[in-house]
């Protein structure tokens, strides 16, 4: 009679011990899952405003090149002496205005692509809206790669998600169970899985922070 108090003794520890190990990994999966849900959002800030940037680099060659077409047009008339003697110099001031603003457009959209942090200050010409100061734009390929470094946690918070579902099954599994090696297998691969998916978890937030 003692024997089978005993078993049952040691039955009902398992159980209790398997259903803290569960609520354990429930809580690691709550945290993946956070993760997940406020990076995701992130991702596709960086996705909004990578996609922003490129827009704004292609508005700028597109500027860039109409003024380019006139310069070319402006030296063709001269070349072919088109141009009246008394109107060369309205001409040449508007050569002049037209190259300065080709090479502003090529320091912006150098700007635009890089970032304000990847040029030389020197060569810094945008201005932020609101405080009207320099030096603050996040270029293009900056959030290009930012949102491919989210997009990569993403993944493992994916994966993490995964693992840790698969290992609260087993252990549901593992807690209806009455035989006590069957019990013990599948409580043995929640453990594995569970450790697997607090692994990609961690990792996870490394990827994002980093």
């Amino acid at each position: 009679m003692s024997s089978e108090n005993e078993v049952e003794s040691k039955s009902k520890n398992l159980e209790l011990f398997i259903g803290v190990v569960i609520a354990v990994f429930a809580a690691v999966l709550a945290i993946n899952d956070l993760g997940a849900g406020r990076y995701g959002d992130d991702e596709m800030i960086a996705h909004n405003n990578q996609t922003k940037m490129y827009n704004w680099y292609q508005a700028k060659s597109i500027k860039e090149t109409l003024y380019e077409g006139q310069l070319d047009l402006l030296s063709t008339l001269e070349k072919t002496n088109s141009i009246k003697e008394e109107h060369k110099n309205v001409v040449d001031s508007f050569k002049t205005e037209k190259a300065k603003q080709i090479k502003r457009y090529d320091l912006e959209k150098d700007e635009i692509l890089k970032g304000s942090a990847n040029i030389d200050k020197d060569k810094w010409t945008l201005k932020d809206e609101k405080t009207g100061e320099k030096g603050t734009t996040i270029g293009a390929k900056q959030w290009e790669e930012e949102a491919d470094k989210l997009g990569a946690a993403g993944d493992l918070f994916d994966l993490s998600s995964l693992f840790l579902q698969i290992c609260i099954v087993f252990g549901a599994i593992s807690l209806v169970l009455q035989e006590a090696s069957t019990r013990k297998i599948f409580f043995w691969l929640m453990i594995a899985m569970g450790i697997a998916g607090t692994y990609f978890t961690v990792h996870a937030y490394m990827q994002a922070m980093a």
